[in-house]
């Protein structure tokens, strides 16, 4: 469902949509770069339902059935990343900062008051900022897969670097679906591969919602201008969990340990053998952490 927050139209799958779940503790979901709200899979969704949960997801701004930013234009990605490089400032046509705030139009939108609060990769970051924006809105911080964003930390592997920056052969359905299985085996979880032909189905669905190459690259260069986040941190004040695979090429594992250590009382989970996906099997290890955390922080 559509609904209006912050001031665009952003799209929403709501557990509690037909007011049975009214009573329950909401745990917002919001998902990383590219990713639409689809990407919070069953397996990771339906348990957290069971649990007691009402879970809220949505696409963010720029990507999936959300608002989009044609209309702001695209910059250049190599120009930006060098100017970052060499410690100049990233333009970019919107902040994470913006895309928090489209996160708490949401649960202004839902008329939800509080929530848990979970966010995967530079949906984690967009949660940091959610959680230190509005402290009374949020009940836990959970942060997965992600960074602090501070200056001298280890960024992606050569490999998966170049396959950022490179672009499919066409934009044939099949060939769209081959590129995205591709990169994801090489962000993928080494100890927990995916079935090859369910991998493919679910690329080939999330492709079929939507695809949109440029939001993902404003959406790139929003993170490269998310400078001061580092020193933000430390105005988390909610219980907060920060779980990490350890055999992540995409965020290395020290991005993770690094937003711990700003976040004040921040307790951090290393997962052994998980990269930069969510598995069936690394849904359940994760789950298995946040389920607990959120039970002892419903209030």
């Amino acid at each position: 469902m559509k609904l209006k927050a912050n001031g665009i139209q952003i799209e929403v799958d709501d557990s509690g949509a037909d007011g049975s779940q009214g009573d329950r503790p909401v745990v917002l979901l919001i998902m990383g770069l590219g990713m639409q709200l689809i990407g919070w899979p069953p397996d990771f969704v339906q348990p957290l339902v069971d649990a007691g949960f009402r879970v809220v997801r949505y696409d963010n701004r720029d990507i999936g059935l959300s608002e989009g930013f044609e209309h702001k234009g695209k910059r250049s990605l190599v120009w930006q990343t060098l100017r970052q490089r060499i410690g100049l400032r990233v333009h970019s046509v919107y902040t994470l900062q913006d895309m928090a705030n489209d996160a708490l139009g949401v649960l202004d939108a839902l008329g939800v008051q509080r929530a848990h609060v979970i966010g995967a990769s530079m949906g984690g970051m967009i949660a940091q900022r959610v959680a230190a924006t509005a402290p009374d809105r949020v009940l836990s911080l959970t942060s997965i897969m992600s960074s602090s964003g501070a200056r001298g930390l280890p960024g992606p592997h050569p490999q998966i670097a170049s396959g950022l920056m490179r672009r499919p052969r066409s934009h044939d359905e099949d060939a769209l679906v081959d590129f995205s299985v591709g990169f994801i085996k090489l962000i993928a979880s080494p100890a927990y591969p995916y079935e090859p032909v369910a991998l493919a189905t679910r690329v080939r669905t999330g492709i079929r919602r939507a695809y949109r190459p440029d939001g993902v690259v404003r959406q790139m260069l929003a993170i490269g201008a998310d400078s001061d986040r580092p020193t933000v941190l430390s105005k988390i004040k909610s219980p907060t969990l920060v779980l990490h695979g350890d055999a992540d090429k995409l965020v290395p594992m020290a991005c993770g340990q690094d937003s711990a250590r700003r976040i004040p009382g921040a307790r951090f989970v290393p997962i052994p053998g998980m990269g930069h996906d969510l598995p069936p099997q690394v849904s359940a290890i994760l789950l298995e952490h946040i389920v607990p955390f959120l039970k002892d922080h419903a209030a």
